[in-house]
């Protein structure tokens, strides 16, 4: 029972400095990822997106097909296609228009018009070509890719 005592407390502490030296490193000015940086004029042009989950609730799965055009200034164009629990939409591609900001860091937010609206916290990998997203209040997650 020691040994597991120790080699627990061992563990502890190794992951406690990995992750202290990468929180150093992210941090360092020398960082390519600093000198690269990103704005909201790295998403720019048109994303296909697949999003999945459940709305929270009724807990009904959720499958979408949106189309994302991001102006470079903060303005976002989505045109969706929603299977909510199986049923598809009324109309075959709804367009709603929003709104998004990308920190320095590449993490970012969005708010889609809706009724209600619909939240997003996003983070942009891949040099601007690929963006993960998560709807704030459901359990739906996305991942979008650069279109061309």
């Amino acid at each position: 029972m020691k040994f597991f005592t120790i080699s627990s407390a061992l563990m502890l502490k190794l992951a406690l400095t990995l992750a202290t030296s990468s929180v150093v490193h992210a941090q360092s000015p020398n960082s390519s990822h600093q000198e690269k940086g990103c704005s909201n004029r790295t998403l720019l042009g048109d994303y296909g997106a697949k999003i999945e989950g459940t709305l929270l609730g009724p807990n009904w799965a959720v499958r979408t097909l949106v189309l994302f055009r991001f102006d470079g200034h903060g303005n976002v164009t989505s045109f969706g296609h929603p299977v909510v629990n199986g049923t598809p939409p009324a109309e075959e591609w709804a367009e709603t228009a929003g709104i998004y900001t990308v920190n320095p860091d590449c993490t970012g937010s969005a708010t889609i018009e809706g009724a209600p609206p619909i939240p997003l916290h996003l983070v942009v990998v891949n040099r601007g070509r690929q963006v993960y997203f998560v709807v704030d209040a459901n359990a739906t997650i996305g991942e979008a890719r650069k279109v061309g």
